[in-house]
């Protein structure tokens, strides 16, 4: 479907099936935004009223005062050409750290915007076919995808199609402007793989075909933060061609809507904890009931003018008439190919997989990689939950001039989803409920990883994540070696801190949360304890014995022992000052954690 034209309230399907406009784009919309965000400048509205109004258009309040974040969707992680210029230019005119952050949602989020400035961000991106509408809030947030569907060889069938029909069916819709909480979403057609990771969501949906009719297994109630847990299932098969699996979905948001006692604690206003304390036969019963309801009728839950259809095969490059190859530099060529290269089930092409150090591009990037998308993989790419770049229907003959540039740009590294592959949300550079720099202490065990020069496969299979806070924004519980941010108090100082968990799992259709250890790591000596984690687990392995294998075998307490000794505290004083002084800071740590938004 492709409609000229901005959309109306009256008539909001207006889109184009291109990567990146799934979401209706509504004029109005910006200049509401406009209008209402100088009358809370000028004083004539509440803050609190204010706040429920951006976060629907998907600007986040920041720790740091007078200035937001904006966090623009990206569903399923489809990214156009011109979208990475979009980013570029808005990145450049208004974001004054001068990058754009890719997150574990497949989002990109851009940071220290005044408000002043943002009504003219989110329409500039608008004419990009981009929108944060309802990228923040109690809303249906954006839908993570496996960024290799419809072109890897373990799928049950292209979910794509189906994921545009869900986004477009429930922004703006009624019943999920103003839920208890936020609902996260997944869709993967790779069930044995599951490389959205389903079982960590609020409401995800699975590939399958039952006697030849394409549906969704649905699973819901899975979550991280404070309470991580692994969704069940809910419905063994929804139907997907007649908008069955919209149905369900619908009434398990209108019944996760009605209940009022999540809303009195919204810090743990979540469905899992509604699956948690009636359990999932109890919740399975209570869909089935709603199904009942006189709303089912009202609703038109047909998808054909809903589904994303868009032939990514058709626009793919033709075979070059030239092409390089290598010439002196093929060690390193190799090694980028055994890690960052995949064959797609079309024949012919690859993928390739950029590492995105903590998910961080500046304007010059986002540029010289959306040409690399507009010359040599007919404009497609997908984020990833690894904070990547996927590049989507590479000729074969092309991957190493592909690799070539990325390397000339500084992404050449061979080492996506690696033990050097490490995952970090924003953590105090700018969350207001972040407890310590995730984004320093990343830089800092990247340097140290890398130095460590690991050739050893089965350590460099390892996967490292870190959140500034509990909450998980990193997927840290999920990770073989995982750190939240904590603190330490040292009488009336407080040294910035880690909380570690060993033996988390996101692969092979497999998710497990790690166990959490009973030291506290002060956050400068973070690096030193993962050295001494991977050289102990090199050490004591047994042949072949992957890390989780190991961690398993030897218990917590073992890590715990090695950790142990670079936990104690250090006493205040001008030799021990750094210790008091988080990653990439210069003052003296304090907590100063606020109320998140989330819960707003």
């Amino acid at each position: 479907m492709s409609v000229s034209g901005r959309g109306s309230l009256s008539d909001p399907e207006i889109y184009e099936n291109v990567p990146g406009h799934v979401i209706p784009i509504i004029e109005r919309e910006f200049d509401d935004f406009d209008t209402e965000a100088h009358k809370y400048l000028d004083g004539d509205t509440e803050e609190t009223e204010f706040i429920g109004f951006r976060l629907k258009q998907g600007v986040y309040g920041q720790r740091q005062p007078n200035v937001n974040m904006v966090r623009v969707k990206l569903p399923f992680g489809g990214v156009t050409p011109d979208q990475m210029d979009a980013f570029a230019d808005v990145i450049e005119r208004h974001a004054p750290l001068n990058k754009g952050h890719i997150t574990t949602r497949q989002n990109v989020q851009i940071h220290h915007v005044p408000l002043a400035e943002m009504a003219k961000l989110i329409r500039t991106i608008s004419a990009a076919k981009l929108s944060s509408r309802e990228g923040c809030g109690n809303t249906v947030r954006n839908v993570t995808g496996d960024p290799f569907a419809g072109v890897c060889t373990d799928e049950v069938f292209d979910p794509t199609p189906y994921v545009g029909a869900y986004v477009r069916y429930f922004v703006r819709h009624p019943t999920t402007q103003l839920m208890p909480r936020k609902v996260k979403t997944a869709f993967d057609g790779s069930p044995s793989a599951d490389r959205s990771i389903t079982k960590i969501h609020d409401i995800a949906f699975l590939s399958t075909i039952r006697d030849g009719v394409k549906g969704f297994q649905i699973v819901v109630g899975g979550g991280t933060s404070i309470m991580p847990r692994i969704a069940p299932v809910l419905w063994d098969f929804a139907r997907a061609d007649d908008g069955e699996y919209l149905k369900i979905a619908e009434a398990v948001f209108r019944i996760f809507d009605a209940q009022d006692w999540l809303r009195a604690n919204r810090a743990r206003a979540r469905i899992k904890v509604l699956v948690d304390r009636d359990g999932i036969d109890a919740v399975r019963d209570m869909v089935v009931k709603e199904l009942e309801g006189d709303w089912v009728n009202e609703r038109d839950f047909s998808i054909d003018a809903k589904l994303f259809v868009i032939d990514e095969e058709s626009a793919a490059p033709p075979l070059p008439a030239a092409f390089s190859s290598p010439n002196g530099d093929a060690a390193g060529f190799e090694a980028f190919r055994e890690y960052n290269v995949q064959p797609q089930r079309q024949e012919g092409f690859s993928t390739v997989e950029v590492k995105i150090e903590r998910g961080d591009l500046t304007p010059e990037e986002f540029r010289a990689l959306g040409q690399i998308m507009r010359d040599y993989s007919g404009g497609f790419a997908r984020t990833t939950v690894q904070q990547n770049l996927v590049l989507r229907w590479v000729r074969n003959e092309s991957v190493y001039d592909v690799w070539r540039e990325l390397k000339a740009l500084g992404f050449g590294d061979p080492g996506v989803r690696t033990i050097t592959d490490i995952v970090s949300c924003p953590g105090t550079d700018s969350c207001k409920m972040g407890i310590t720099s995730s984004m320093g202490l990343n830089r800092a065990v990247k340097e140290r990883v890398d130095a460590m020069n690991i050739t050893d496969t089965l350590t460099r299979d390892v996967k490292i994540k870190m959140s500034g806070c509990p909450n998980g924004c990193s997927q840290h519980h999920i990770a073989n070696i995982g750190f939240y941010g904590a603190s330490i108090k040292v009488g009336e100082h407080t040294i910035p801190a880690y909380v570690a968990h060993i033996g988390g799992v996101y692969e092979n259709g497999e998710v497990k949360y790690g166990t959490r250890l009973k030291v506290r790591l002060p956050a400068k000596r973070v690096p030193d304890v993962v050295e001494s984690w991977i050289r102990m687990y090199e050490a004591d392995r047994e042949p072949g014995e992957p890390f989780n294998d190991f961690a398993t075998r030897v218990g917590t307490k073992a890590f715990e022992d090695v950790a142990r000794p670079l936990a104690l505290p250090a006493e205040f004083g001008l030799e021990t000052m750094n210790e008091f002084i988080d990653w990439t800071k210069n003052v003296p740590f304090v907590v100063a954690r606020g109320e998140g938004e989330c819960a707003v």
